[in-house]
């Protein structure tokens, strides 16, 4: 039996959040706020982004939800829940986050350690970071915290190390739409501090900037708008290793 679209959601977001319950009331609440607000996590599933069964490699990975998220779909696909009008269920991915913050890493390994998927966590600096083989990087929210000479090192990185047709999921906010741009720096820089973390200047780009740098390193992109429901100007670049 499968679930209808808005019921699965709903049963993911829960199993996803329930492992940091126990973690504390900051890391219960940021997943509770980030999976059920945000619009990416469940669009990634509704357009087929993450391919099933390949490495995923999650830079600026946060508390680990993508990887919590994963593990939740892992049970429901097993047990043959998953929409018939979604794409396939990627299920079977092998997660590796990587995150500048001990604290942030400290949570996810102490809310994640048990599933069964073993997602794997380092502590390092993304443009230091040894990226894995993999089949698919996902970049959320924080390229923006570099400068355009180390986002272009670490893009570079990124499409080395992914396998032929393997896949970039980029999100930035578009520096093109300055009102919303403005909106998501500033709520950036706030749940940054919130977080208890420095705040560091950011270096935005405007959406062709980005595709164009993107197609230059041997990436084919498209650009999907990723602000529904928000101020933001949110755009997810899902970027294919060009043949």
């Amino acid at each position: 039996m499968t679930l209808a679209s808005d019921a699965l959601w709903r049963r993911l977001h829960r199993a996803a959040c329930a492992p940091y319950r126990p973690v504390g009331r900051f890391a219960w609440h940021f997943a509770q706020g980030k999976l059920g607000r945000d619009p990416v996590f469940r669009a990634m599933l509704e357009r087929g982004d993450l391919p099933p069964g390949v490495p995923v490699v999650d830079i600026g990975c946060g508390q680990g939800l993508l990887a919590s998220l994963l593990g939740a779909i892992d049970r429901v696909a097993a047990e043959g829940a998953w929409p018939a009008d979604w794409p396939a269920a990627p299920a079977g991915c092998r997660y590796v986050g990587i995150e500048l913050m001990p604290r942030d890493v400290a949570r996810a390994e102490a809310a994640l350690q048990a599933l069964p998927s073993a997602p794997r966590f380092v502590c390092a600096d993304m443009r230091e970071a040894a990226l894995p083989r993999c089949g698919a990087v996902v970049i959320l929210d924080v390229l923006h915290y570099v400068d355009p000479p180390a986002q272009e090192t670490l893009l570079r990185r990124v499409h080395a190390a992914l396998a032929p047709q393997g896949r970039l999921l980029l999100r930035v906010g578009d520096a093109a739409q300055k009102g919303g741009f403005r909106i998501s720096q500033w709520v950036d820089r706030l749940v940054t501090w919130v977080r208890g973390h420095r705040v560091p200047p950011t270096y935005g780009r405007s959406v062709p900037e980005w595709r164009a740098l993107l197609e230059r390193l041997g990436f084919r992109v498209e650009a999907v708008p990723m602000s529904e429901g928000t101020p933001f100007a949110n755009v997810l670049l899902v970027a294919e290793v060009a043949a």
